[in-house]
């Protein structure tokens, strides 16, 4: 388990120079908006078998629809119609703007993110670690919170933050057309002795003593699943939004793992991410309201039964939230929920389930992802109990944006005032004293940071009041418009190879 960086589409190593330092990530890219293969450097594969191969250097080239490369020194040859997913490497000159790009910052060479990505990226602010040598990315805080009614708090893992000169640093940036409102940054370090740590969407901890994978994964088809969910690794399932009345927009993803007959809880260990076009339908969405979407964004920050309402049909829709359903005597009962981050990281997050009313020594799990909205990568469960863990709570010791301005006030609490980042390249490096390890004992660091983000949407034109209506009254409208809007975007912008 651990953390993934994903998206829908996408390639596989992003690096920039940042003020000096590298900044990295990593991602991959769907074949289908490949439009010459043969003109790229592919890398890696992942096979619509759920197979994943890295190839030797120089990587891959493409004759006939016919990838041939070498594996471990040995010929390998697969057909395109076979691949699920490239990953491929590319390079274009700095003054591209692209994901990781913060313009006006020294950047160096970088690999290019596909079209897509550029298109509809809507999401939140890029936190960055310095692990010693250089910033890489690592988080991406309080995806979905687009106005100050729906601001929240999010929790996740530093995996690659490591101490410097007594210190620990984090770059936080801007790299999309939204205004960013952070309240809060904090980080949580966590020291224990069991394998592992891993946090709730509510900041919850919880030890890992023995989390087990899945012993099978099926679709609603029949479909085995398992080589996809069994592991954290590059094979992610993430089905595309599906046009049409007819056709069903959600999968059906029943998942079984080994239960002690005495176990009354477990910990659910999911890694998964909104997916890029999910993040999208955000922006499509807030769209359809035209002029009155400023009167909408009123009403979320100032009718708590407003912000509660539509807190309930995310619920129902199940598009940033989705329930995770246990198998019990009376049939499936909802035992946990688990939010959507991302859309380009997916990180671990524990999800409490209580377990007390399944029978047997098997426990099946049931969850509904819309298609087109989630991007899955790994499930595990945990029984063992929580060992004992201790915590320290660390403010900020000093904030500064890029033209040196002091932003500690603004990130010191939850309070009134806020970091306001309005423009692509607005980043701060912001510092924390890095306390002592204690003997025998291992280290997480988690970031605790709290905000929210508005899109830069101009709010014109007549509402769409009839597709709004249809969305928010008809159960699996918003997915069927997602389905509609993808086939479009695919239609006006990719080819086929």
């Amino acid at each position: 388990m651990g953390k993934r960086v994903v998206a829908v589409v996408a390639v596989l190593a992003l690096l920039i120079q940042l003020t000096g330092c590298t900044v990295k990530k990593t991602q991959r890219l769907d074949p289908t908006v490949v439009t010459n293969p043969a003109a790229e450097t592919i890398i890696g594969i992942t096979t619509k078998a759920g197979e994943e191969l890295s190839f030797d250097p120089p990587g891959a080239t493409v004759r006939d629809r016919v990838i041939h490369a070498a594996v471990n020194k040995k010929p390998y040859q697969i057909a395109l119609e076979q691949v699920e997913r490239l990953w491929v490497q590319r390079q274009e000159p700095s003054t591209a703007r692209t994901i990781g790009l913060a313009v006006g910052l020294a950047v160096g060479t970088l690999v290019v993110v596909a079209a897509i990505v550029l298109a509809t990226k809507e999401s939140c602010p890029f936190v960055y670690s310095w692990d010693g040598e250089q910033y890489v990315f690592d988080a991406e805080p309080y995806g979905g919170s687009i106005t100050r009614g729906l601001e929240r708090d999010d929790f996740g893992e530093l995996e690659h933050l490591r101490p410097n000169n007594g210190q620990y640093q984090l770059l936080i940036t801007n790299e999309v057309e939204e205004t960013q409102f952070t309240n809060l940054m904090e980080l949580q370090v966590v020291d224990h002795r069991s394998e592992r740590v891993v946090v709730t969407d509510q900041g919850r901890f919880h030890t890992l003593s023995s989390p087990q994978p899945p012993t099978a994964a099926k679709d609603q088809d029949g479909k085995d699943l398992l080589p996809w969910l069994k592991a954290t690794d590059k094979r992610i399932w993430e089905p595309e939004a599906a046009p049409g009345t007819q056709t069903s927009v959600r999968q059906d993803i029943q998942l079984t793992f080994q239960k002690p007959p005495s176990a009354k809880k477990a910990k659910l260990v999911v890694n998964a991410a909104t997916s890029l076009w999910g993040s999208y339908m955000i922006k499509a969405i807030s769209e359809l309201r035209g002029r009155d979407l400023e009167s909408w964004y009123a009403s979320m920050d100032s009718d708590p039964a407003a912000a509660n309402a539509l807190l309930y049909w995310t619920l129902r829709e199940e598009l940033f939230m989705l329930k995770i359903c246990t198998a019990e005597p009376g049939g499936w009962e909802q035992r946990g929920l688990l939010l959507g981050g991302g859309p380009f990281i997916a990180e671990d997050r524990a999800v409490e389930l209580d377990v007390s009313r399944v029978q047997g020594d098997q426990l099946s799990i049931r969850i509904r992802p819309p298609k087109g909205f989630w991007a899955l990568n790994s499930f595990a469960v945990d029984y063992s109990l929580d060992e004992q863990v201790e915590v320290q709570n660390l403010k900020p010791i000093e904030a500064k944006d890029a033209n040196g301005r002091d932003r500690l006030p603004e990130l010191i609490a939850a309070d009134k005032l806020y970091y306001e980042m309005p423009n692509i390249g607005d980043r701060a490096q912001v510092r924390f004293l890095a306390p002592a390890g204690r003997t025998g004992m291992k280290r997480t660091v988690f970031l605790h940071s709290r905000g929210y983000y508005k899109l830069h949407l101009k709010g014109t034109g007549q509402p769409d009041t009839e597709m709004l209506q249809q969305i928010t009254a008809v159960p699996d409208a918003a997915a069927r418009f997602a389905g509609v809007c993808f086939a479009a975007w695919r239609a006006a912008h990719t080819s086929r190879y």
